[in-house]
């Protein structure tokens, strides 16, 4: 067909003497020149086609009975008749005031089939080619469909791939198309290496990356699958990296990937260039605004003059005042950040210009790329739509929503010139990645209803790709059973509020101390934001439990608060979270922290009021060996609001928050040593981790030094006097240990050991803890 087109561009001149022009496979005869130049037909007659109808073709070409036709006509039907698929060979001709299309059927596809896939599944590889059954064969589709198959190969890491076709014709013009696939080895990535690097070393640059050298477990996380889009935003959070450390002139040289295909592995190499490391400098706000008051909006300024030159503070500074301003009522307002750099000093002075940007508005948001996600899902993340003032921070806002749904492997938002001058069309191009997910978790304590416990879970965080998340899991022990459900809506009725559910069941059997309990419930939650970092979440909980024990003495705290009585728990509870981590996966900066209080009395057998409140904050000691400190603590206290209090009512502590003690290992006890819990409790931990020497960082194993210190005091559960209660008072304990973590495929797992240095002589210690890292 291109072919056929710039034949006839080259012969125009000489068909309008001869009267010949192009075809799709030579050329025909006109009558007269007359005729090239501006010619009718009375009707259109189709030669050669059986299976697709003469309709089909005459509904295909340009050219209508009694209306005038040129060259250019001709040309145009021959490709759009091509475009079709259906036909391997085209020609137009006109006889007397009959115009003949001639054409010759491509053969039609019985059956599309793969022979040898075995990782990939025919279902997926379907999806991938264009070939369809009852189509159109054709040898150009099916190359395009081989290598469509070897790049859904190459995105989970098999390169070394090889595809190949075989067409079997049967009766009636139709053929059997099977791709036949050798799926070969693994592509691995040998190595990655950095150049130029002098500030940080290859290690902690390999941590940064999303790319990873290939080791044991990964062909369970896949992060040593070589793609090129990859590595370019590998890239991107090595700018990132940089820019907020300082080094504002940082870039990348240049990132190469080399296969060696004797071994089938690839060398990455990146080579960058660190520049200077820099400090702020004086720091202004201006306004040529009027009505916009820039001393006022300098307290909204993230940036201080002497602290090291980050880009994300800069970025948090134009966010934060661009919504002042736009709140204000100047919505096309425009936040400019200024740099000035001080070689001497090795500062950066930074003035933010607000000023009058251009008046625009969104024409239209354009999503493009998402195969799974709903276009709602990506619509929503917008605090603009169309017909609003077109604001760049609001759409940089939202690219950082999207990025931090973790639905995309990649997202990109460019504008586009609209159909006048005052309007601008958004483009959001994304792409889909795997959202689930499936875990297996083990876990260990010592002591009393201790023992091992194995928890298998699927998740899914992007639902039938609506953005919902649901979780499902089971876990099993020496002496108990758990059961969990999780389901959450993200956007409720439309509005950001993430409304879901959680439901559980435990059941626990401890045939040593006589006793065994089953506890079921389910808790209704609803979460505003109310800034960036900072949230409320609402819920009710519910909780019921059936407890079987020694009932005929009531020697024990806990069978007088059952006496073989099911006992309910109805409450409400308010929490107000504050979320300023640089990364939930491995925090290095930052703090997470959380308010809660709680009322239960809304039926059932609680009667109370409780506070709680924890926090944990996190800091780089020395960037480059990757040592980060934490310092944690909570506290709380139950204010009995409804008489008696149960003993199920009070605070326990567990392994989680003194590390050396067994789960209620300490507190307030009962002569008999059941654990009663406390009204009031006061936590402290300090830790540092690092990567373990001669280990890959990519492996995800650090050790861990720490020191906990609490407390858990205080008595308002019912207590005969022949039982006696011990340690009521504010006794403190401590600990000291060595830990070892682990992000491993299966979801962070760790290893602590604690030796107590403070401690009660009826206290129960457990120096060993195995089990699933959380951050609190």
């Amino acid at each position: 067909m291109k072919a056929g087109s710039r034949f006839l561009n080259a012969v125009s001149a000489v068909a309008l003497s001869t009267g010949i022009v192009a075809s799709g496979t030579g050329i025909v005869t006109l009558a007269s020149a007359s005729v090239a130049e501006a010619a009718t037909i009375s009707r259109v007659e189709v030669r050669g086609a059986t299976r697709v109808s003469p309709e089909t073709v005459r509904a295909n070409i340009t050219i209508v009975p009694g209306k005038s036709f040129s060259n250019a006509d001709i040309d145009s039907s021959v490709k759009r008749l091509y475009s079709t698929g259906y036909f391997s060979d085209v020609s137009i001709n006109i006889s007397g005031g009959t115009l003949v299309v001639t054409v010759s059927e491509n053969q039609l596809v019985n059956q599309v089939v793969f022979n040898g896939n075995r990782k990939i599944k025919d279902e997926k590889l379907q999806a991938v080619v264009r070939t369809r059954s009852l189509g159109p064969y054709s040898e150009a589709t099916a190359e395009s469909d081989i290598q469509a198959i070897k790049d859904a190969y190459a995105a989970m890491g098999r390169n070394d791939v090889t595809v190949t076709t075989q067409v079997v014709p049967i009766a009636e013009g139709r053929v059997n198309l099977a791709f036949v696939i050798n799926e070969g080895d693994r592509t691995k990535i040998k190595q990655i290496n950095f150049v130029g690097n002098n500030a940080y070393g290859d290690g902690r640059l390999q941590a940064v990356i999303a790319t990873k050298e290939s080791g044991i477990f990964s062909f369970l996380n896949r992060k040593d699958v070589y793609n090129a889009d990859k590595l370019r935003a590998d890239e991107e959070l090595l700018r990132q990296f940089y820019y907020n450390r300082g080094y504002a002139d940082f870039r990348v040289v240049s990132s190469d990937a080399v296969l060696d295909e004797s071994s089938n592995e690839y060398t990455v190499t990146i080579t960058v260039e660190e520049g200077e490391r820099y400090d702020f400098g004086p720091i202004n706000v201006e306004s040529t605004v009027e009505g916009v008051n820039a001393e006022e909006l300098k307290g909204l300024v993230q940036t201080s003059e002497g602290s090291v030159y980050k880009a994300k503070d800069v970025q948090e500074s134009i966010s934060a005042i661009s919504k002042r301003v736009a709140a204000q009522g100047y919505p096309f307002a425009r936040v400019t950040p200024r740099g000035n750099r001080d070689f001497g000093n090795r500062t950066i002075a930074v003035d933010y210009l607000v000023d009058q940007g251009e008046r625009a508005y969104i024409e239209r948001i354009e999503i493009r790329g998402n195969t799974r996600t709903r276009d709602y899902v990506i619509r929503r993340e917008f605090d603009v739509s169309e017909g609003d003032a077109f604001n760049q921070e609001m759409i940089a806002t939202a690219k950082r929503r999207l990025d931090a749904l973790g639905y995309f492997s990649a997202v990109n938002i460019s504008t586009q010139p609209g159909s006048a001058a005052d309007r601008v069309v958004i483009v959001v191009d994304v792409q889909d990645q795997s959202t689930g997910s499936f875990g297996i978790g083990a876990g260990y304590a010592a002591g009393s209803g201790g023992g091992f416990l194995v928890e298998a879970s699927i998740e899914e965080k992007n639902f039938l790709g609506r953005g919902q998340y649901i979780r499902l899991a089971a876990g099993r022990g020496e002496e108990s059973r758990t059961y969990n459900v999780s389901f959450t809506e993200p956007y409720f009725l439309g509005y950001r509020l993430a409304a879901g559910f959680d439901v559980f069941q435990n059941e626990n059997d401890y045939d040593e101390d006589n006793y065994s309990y089953e506890d079921s419930g389910f808790s209704l939650r609803v979460t505003a934001p109310i800034t960036e970092r900072l949230s409320t979440t609402l819920r009710y909980n519910f909780t019921q439990m059936d407890y079987h024990g020694d009932t005929d003495d009531l020697s024990s705290p806990y069978d007088r608060a059952i006496n073989g009585s099911p006992w309910e728990r109805s409450s409400v509870s308010q929490t107000l979270t504050y979320n300023s981590l640089d990364d939930a996966q491995q925090a290095h900066e930052g703090i997470l922290a959380s308010a809660t209080q709680e009322y239960a009395g809304l039926g059932g057998t609680s009667d109370f009021y409780k506070l709680t409140g924890k926090f944990k904050w996190y800091y780089t000691v020395n960037d480059d060996a990757d040592i980060i400190a934490s310092l944690a603590g909570s506290a709380g206290h139950v204010f009995n609001t409804g008489g008696e209090m149960e003993v199920f009512d009070q605070f326990q502590l567990g392994s989680n928050d003194i590390r050396g003690f067994e789960r209620n290992g300490v507190g307030p006890r009962a002569e008999n040593g059941d654990a009663i819990g406390g009204t009031t409790y006061f936590t402290a931990s300090a830790e540092a981790t690092f990567p373990l020497p001669f280990v890959a960082r990519d492996a995800g194993f650090r050790g861990a030094v720490f020191a906990d210190a609490g407390t858990l005091y205080g008595n308002d559960v019912d207590v005969t006097a022949a039982d006696g209660v011990r340690g009521t008072d504010s006794s403190l304990r401590a600990s000291v240990g060595l830990g070892l973590l682990w992000a491993s495929p299966f979801g962070p797992l760790r290893i602590d050991y604690a030796i107590p240095v403070a401690k009660e002589d009826f206290d129960r210690v457990q120096n060993l803890k195995f089990g699933i890292s959380s951050s609190f």
